[in-house]
């Protein structure tokens, strides 16, 4: 789904930024892609796809190291 519409983000650019380059604020979401630096609109939705996309990849990671020590 597109987040940003005149950045041309989508969701999955954001969780993979998360992933990769381990964005985790929306200032770095700003600094990496332009979200909500022109019209603002997407911003809120930037923000709860971000806080998704992190709590995602701290799960992940923390469930990797669970399964690692099994």
């Amino acid at each position: 789904m597109y987040v940003c519409l005149c950045h041309n983000v989508t969701d999955a650019r954001i969780h993979q930024l998360v992933r990769t380059e381990g964005v985790s604020t929306m200032r770095e979401l700003r600094e990496h892609l332009g979200v909500a630096t022109q019209c603002g609109k997407c911003a809120k939705c930037a923000k709860d796809v971000l806080r998704e996309a992190v709590s995602e990849a701290r799960c992940e990671g923390s469930c990797s190291g669970m399964l690692a020590a099994a």
